[in-house]
């Protein structure tokens, strides 16, 4: 089996969700394709230049990739919730009280938000 791409139109909608974990503030934003499904992930941490920051933009630049090669936010979610590892803790969010690392929290919020939308 060989896996195609399918990538998102020039021109997409969005969804950018402010967040907190432990104190580490940042911006999620999700692009997605025509029938609502995630395409790509963004995660801008306000403290840019830091070693998390650059962690998290290659986290959503992987994570992008396979959402475009077919992975699903189901598949995503199995992986990637309940990683640990710094920062951890409370959390902005009430529906997500506590994190167990920042990827567990955009899995975490993924699953809330997309995990109900199908492949087409």
């Amino acid at each position: 089996m060989i896996a195609t791409r399918q990538a998102l139109p020039s021109t997409r909608e969005s969804v950018t969700h402010k967040f907190s974990v432990d104190r580490h503030e940042g911006y999620l934003t999700i692009g997605l394709y025509p029938d609502g499904r995630p395409g790509e992930i963004f995660i801008k941490i306000a403290k840019e230049g830091t070693a998390i920051s650059g962690m998290c933009q290659a986290f959503c630049r992987a994570f992008s990739i396979a959402l475009q090669y077919g992975l699903s936010v189901e598949d995503a979610v199995v992986r990637f919730k309940g990683m640990r590892f710094e920062p951890f803790g409370p959390t902005s969010n009430p529906e997500i009280p506590e994190a167990s690392s920042i990827v567990d929290y955009v899995a975490r919020f993924l699953e809330l938000h997309f995990a109900s939308i199908k492949r087409r």
